[in-house]
């Protein structure tokens, strides 16, 4: 019991300190003037002692021997990198429930209606250089709920990270995280077993995902049956039934929200692009697809992306075929890749997993910063706010003590729409200022440790030791 006490304390303590490091970052100048520093820009090449000012949320102009605007805070960027903010394409950081696992189809679920702003991984993931990140449901159904997309704005409400204007997502998922739904039942001698969930093989999920877009389909012809009716003024006519299940599809079909599919293997990918295609919607991300190098010219293709992991794999049965030249051969078939978490830690190390496809693949540089900013953003249909240091783009950039595809480097501050969301300098303030704080509450009465004659209602007892005139112990 002590042991979950104390757990629980560290938790609660590391919270206090994170509010606290968010007081003491820098008050928002009106703008930031980063000077000389290799800017790491992604899609323009590398800038050797190069200035970028930072005006208003945007990147406002990068040159060397920039003016300084009146009130601007500048930082000395010398010998240090800037690079855009790193996005996660898969991540469930912040989300206080990650699956609906009681229907084979959960499409009316929103994670934005559950994400918790105050999680201590925000504070380590901004550490790491990391900026954004699409909150994926969990991969307990064939198709899942919403997504939410976020910048990490800690200190802010859940609110004020969800990216305005970011195309709307849904979860799909394949495979044995599915099927294996259906094997958390506990059988109780005596007791009548709960029925099973369809689906439990591939087969059914490939059913699941026909039934649910031929009933979207029908539905999307009802209403607009029924607004082409509206349009000729038609009287008496009655509103189709809203279907929150049937909604977020019909938009899926029009084009109007993006599909990240959780998948394995190649056959299971191969069918759901088979069937988007058959239903004429395109399916925006293969998640995880460890096996997308064996079928890297069908993804091409169809236009999908893959976002996978750099080394990870072999932890169950269908990750036993992956290979770290993965995202190599998917890139060098058009494919746009990314690297993704998929884990709270590992969120914070997204540039060290960047790096690995430099040894496993030849990926250039540029191309494996790509791999955990830019095409991020091609993925979530925002390349043109974000994932590069271009003028006009949002804000969203780290100044790192080195090379971020170095295991030495580290970011000195991480930085969003203009804002410093965290920084060196005022994380070690924050240390040395709750340092402080417990020193001296250690020294308060009540923490002391207890020293008086044992007595009635009193914390001694039988046995318990007394004190001295000295006040010491006997």
């Amino acid at each position: 019991m002590a042991t979950i006490h104390e757990g629980l304390m560290t938790k609660s303590a590391l919270l206090v300190a994170m509010v606290a490091c968010a007081a003491v970052l820098p008050a928002q100048a009106p703008a930031t003037l980063i000077r000389n520093a290799t800017v790491l820009t992604v899609t323009k090449g590398t800038l050797p002692a190069t200035d970028v000012l930072l005006q208003d949320g945007k990147i406002a102009a990068i040159g060397k021997n920039l003016t300084t605007p009146s009130g601007a805070m500048v930082i000395d960027g010398t010998g240090k990198f800037l690079m855009p903010g790193i996005i996660d394409p898969h991540s469930h950081m912040m989300s206080d429930a990650t699956n609906e696992g009681s229907l084979s189809v959960t499409s009316m679920v929103r994670i934005a209606d559950v994400l918790n702003p105050t999680a201590p991984n925000i504070y380590r993931a901004l550490a790491g250089g990391t900026t954004m990140l699409n909150i994926l449901h969990g991969s307990a159904n064939t198709i899942g709920g919403q997504n939410a997309v976020v910048k990490l704005k800690w200190g802010r409400p859940a609110q004020a990270m969800l990216v305005p204007g970011a195309m709307p997502g849904i979860k799909f998922a394949l495979g044995e995280n599915v099927t294996r739904k259906n094997s958390n039942t506990v059988i109780v001698q005596g007791q009548a077993q709960a029925p099973r969930r369809f689906p439990t093989s591939r087969m059914g999920q490939e059913v699941v995902l026909r039934d649910a877009f031929t009933r979207a389909r029908d539905y999307q012809a009802t209403w607009a049956d029924y607004r082409a009716r509206l349009a000729k003024k038609e009287a008496g006519l009655i509103a189709p039934r809203r279907d929150l299940e049937l909604e977020p599809l019909v938009e899926v079909l029009e084009g109007k929200r993006y599909v990240h599919a959780h998948s394995y293997r190649a056959d299971e990918m191969l069918m759901l692009l088979n069937l988007a295609d058959e239903f004429g919607f395109k399916v925006k991300t293969l998640q995880h697809g460890l096996e997308g190098y064996k079928i890297a010219s069908e993804i091409a293709k169809h236009g999908a992306g893959l976002s996978t992991f750099a080394d990870s794999w072999g932890y169950k049965i269908e990750a036993y075929d992956a290979i770290a030249y993965n995202v190599a051969i998917l890139m060098r078939h058009g494919v746009v890749t990314t690297i993704n978490s998929d884990d709270d830690g590992r969120a914070r190390r997204l540039n060290i997993d960047a790096a690995k496809m430099m040894r496993y693949g030849g990926l250039t540089e540029d191309e494996a910063l790509r791999i955990i900013t830019y095409n991020g953003a091609i993925q979530l249909g925002l390349q043109d706010r974000v994932g590069s240091i271009e003028v006009g783009k949002e804000a969203d950039v780290v100044l790192w003590n080195a090379h971020p595809l170095s295991v030495y480097a580290s970011p000195d501050y991480t930085i969003i729409d203009g804002e410093v969301f965290f920084s060196k300098e005022s994380d070690q303030k924050m240390r040395t200022a709750r340092a402080t704080e417990r020193a001296e509450l250690e020294k308060a009465e009540p923490n002391q440790a207890p020293s008086g004659r044992g007595g009635a209602g009193g914390r001694g007892g039988a046995g318990a030791p007394t004190a001295t005139p000295a006040g010491g112990v006997r």
